[in-house]
């Protein structure tokens, strides 16, 4: 049987999902009477909400005689670095490209990986039938970008197909004809993509995808680049050095059928497979035979640029909203994340009760706060901070990213203002078509921290950006954060319309009338920079006359809506977020206001000394 390994590159929500969903029914993946979620490949809960691929998965299809092995990548910069070893096993790759929006930022960091990989790609011009499809202009933008990341004369020689995987069709032309479903683009990756090349010797896979099972325990998933691999058979695991970091025994050897990954007696190099029994393996180490002396070559893995506290919940409503709140069981769940999630660093806190999480960015560890509360925890999290590192000449160094907006021309003032404002360096400006100008600025993560929100809020909504980590510089000194102070519940019970109507002068409330509270809780924002201790529960002094006046009806306005992400970048390091599988509430890490003031003392003397 022949085999093809191809990756797919699509932009976020170009369709890349779905379009794996259409190749697996076409080729009769799925019986006729099986359910099948909705993208079936996003089969993480926040993946379907959120509409992105998280993590990067594998399938295979049998299309005659030859079994197609598919691999769905990131697409988000948060989870870039999956992309690059995804990329160092397959031997073609289909650029999923939607026919209205054209190739954007994401799609042209993929593409420059695979382009100097030396992949020659399969164009697909997704969504032609969008109401606003340009699909023929869109396929020259292709051209542009391929030709601007410096494609070789074989790479710009792309065969180019249009369709929509929602309709399930693929066809040479916009206009084409339907009537052949996706059969056009399999046999295109049959000529088109290059059967695997094996190298000659004993057995050996680079590790490129990481999990954690709770039966098998940690599996890896990469290509055989040489020999054959069957279970129960001796190996070791080399890191990139070539040092050894483990021997035993292959427990099992497992390989893509259709979604289902099955058991099997024997693979062979070229094959896409996962490796269980070694517990010590990781993404970028080499499993190989017990007489191989030298590792794969392999990418190393990016690092870390935010980390955060991730503590027990220890407010007084702790215990009553979510059933796992002990720092045991927070420190367990942690580090199983930490053994299938190459981009986490999970270490011990100095604080008690508490584990430090480092991750690349604020999404990534937003999805892991996210899973963990639906899972039934509550914890506390404290404000993401940058990892800042010391160079050699002992000069602070923070990490600088690559942040590449597209927006409606006349908000370009205003974004790159507000970059400028978080000590952002404009590398580039142009337009990009449909009066909209892309902006690439080379930015420190800091100032990053929560400018998303910011952002849609100050171009209407129509911004997009996209950020990657770029190198570590220079620190850039202080950035301005939060202008305004908070207020501050008095008393712990539930809040009252009456008091809130009465405060309203003082600032925006963050609550409803009736939600609990306790001492130290965060109910609003101050209107000036200071923080405000306040009464919410003080209900109206009552009297036996009767009364007309209007105020007995309260209009209250409505309250500020904090997502855990908009939390997490609201919050200064004096605060805590209280997240719970119910609520998502703000609070000072000291809820007694004498133990705040002596905190601000203690941090006063030490600035001055």
């Amino acid at each position: 049987m022949s085999l093809r390994n191809v990756a797919i590159i699509a932009h976020v929500d170009h369709g890349k999902t779905t379009l794996v969903d259409r190749l697996l029914q076409h080729a009769g993946s799925f019986r006729e009477n099986q359910k099948v979620a909705e993208r079936a490949m996003d089969s993480n809960d926040l993946e379907r909400e959120r509409g992105i691929t998280i993590l990067a998965k594998a399938t295979s299809i049998l299309w005659g005689d030859t079994r197609v092995n598919i691999v769905d990548t990131p697409g988000h910069a948060d989870f870039g670095g999956e992309v690059e070893r995804i990329l160092g096993m397959v031997d073609g790759a289909l650029v999923l490209v939607d026919a209205a929006e054209g190739p954007l930022p994401q799609t042209k960091f993929v593409v420059s990986k695979a382009l100097k990989l030396g992949l020659r790609p399969i164009v697909v011009i997704n969504k032609v039938d969008r109401s606003d499809a340009r699909a023929n202009e869109v396929a020259g933008e292709v051209f542009d970008l391929f030709a601007a990341l410096d494609a070789t004369e074989e790479q710009l020689d792309f065969p180019l197909l249009f369709g929509s995987a929602k309709q399930g069709w693929m066809s040479d032309s916009a206009e084409g004809s339907r009537e052949l479903g996706m059969a056009p683009l399999f046999d295109l990756i049959l000529r088109h993509v290059p059967e695997p090349t094996v190298e000659e010797g004993p057995f050996r896979l680079l590790g490129t995808i990481l999990e954690a099972n709770p039966y098998l325990g940690r599996i890896v998933t990469g290509r055989i680049a040489s020999g054959s691999v069957k279970p129960n058979q001796s190996a070791k695991v080399l890191d990139r050095e070539g040092k050894l970091i483990e021997q035993g025994r292959v427990s099992k050897v497992l390989a893509f059928r259709g979604l289902e990954r099955q058991p099997i007696d024997e693979a062979f190099a070229g094959d896409i497979v996962s490796i269980a029994g070694f517990p010590e393996a990781t993404v970028a180490h080499t499993i190989c035979a017990p007489e191989v002396e030298a590792p794969l070559p392999a990418q190393p893995i990016d690092p870390p640029t935010l980390a955060m506290t991730f503590r027990v919940n220890d407010s007084p409503l702790a215990g009553t909203e979510g059933s796992k709140v002990t720092g045991r069981m927070i420190r367990d769940r942690l580090l199983r994340e930490a053994e299938g999630n190459v981009a986490l660093r999970v270490s011990e806190s100095s604080e008690r009760d508490s584990m430090e999480v480092a991750g690349r960015g604020e999404l990534q560890l937003g999805i892991l706060i996210e899973t963990m509360r639906r899972e039934g925890f509550e914890l506390s999290v404290s404000r993401p901070k940058v990892l800042i590192r010391r160079n050699e000449a002992g000069e602070l160094e923070e990490p600088i990213e690559e942040v590449v907006i597209d927006v409606d021309e006349e908000h370009s003032g205003v974004v790159v203002q507000k970059m400028s404002e978080r000590k952002a360096d404009l590398i580039e400006m142009r337009p990009s078509g449909g009066n909209r100008t892309r902006l690439v600025f080379f930015a420190p993560t800091r100032g990053l921290i929560g400018y998303q929100g910011e952002l849609l809020t100050d171009t209407r909504g129509t911004a997009i950006m996209n950020r990657l980590f770029h190198a570590y510089a220079s620190h850039k000194g202080e950035i301005a954060g939060r202008r305004n102070g908070v207020l501050i519940s008095n008393d712990q019970g539930e809040s009252v319309a009456y008091a809130m109507w009465k405060l309203e002068d003082r600032g925006p409330m963050m609550i409803e009338p009736g939600a609990r509270v306790y001492r130290g809780m965060i109910v609003g924002e101050h209107t000036r920079d200071n923080d405000l201790v306040v009464n919410v529960l003080k209900g109206k002094q009552l009297t036996n006359i009767r009364t007309t006046s209007k105020d007995e009806a309260v209009r209250l306005t409505p309250p500020i809506r904090m997502s855990l992400e908009k939390a997490l970048a609201y919050i200064e390091e004096d605060e805590f977020v209280e997240v719970t599988p119910k609520s998502i509430r703000l609070r000072k890490k000291f809820l007694d206001e004498n133990d705040r003031k002596r905190a601000e003392r203690a941090k006063e003397s030490d600035a001055a000394a």
